[in-house]
């Protein structure tokens, strides 16, 4: 399977978890679970994706990745 498209499924799943949240809130929490877990490597693929064109990334997720992408 194509590594990027797994890492969407992925993001994709986190972000569906969370999406019952306040969007704020599930945008916050998508971020910080993407940060704690995922191998830096990882991110910076999911990352690289989203600049690239990302979307098939669910809407909290671009927005988490966002969120990462400011605090680095």
């Amino acid at each position: 399977m194509n590594h990027t498209k797994e890492l969407v499924r992925m993001a994709n799943q986190i972000a569906t978890h969370f999406s019952t949240y306040p969007r704020e809130e599930a945008v916050a929490e998508t971020a910080t679970h993407i940060r704690k877990f995922w191998d830096p490597r990882m991110r910076a693929s999911l990352f690289a994706h989203a600049d690239a064109d990302g979307t098939d990334l669910h809407e909290v997720a671009r927005s988490a990745v966002g969120v990462l992408q400011q605090a680095r």
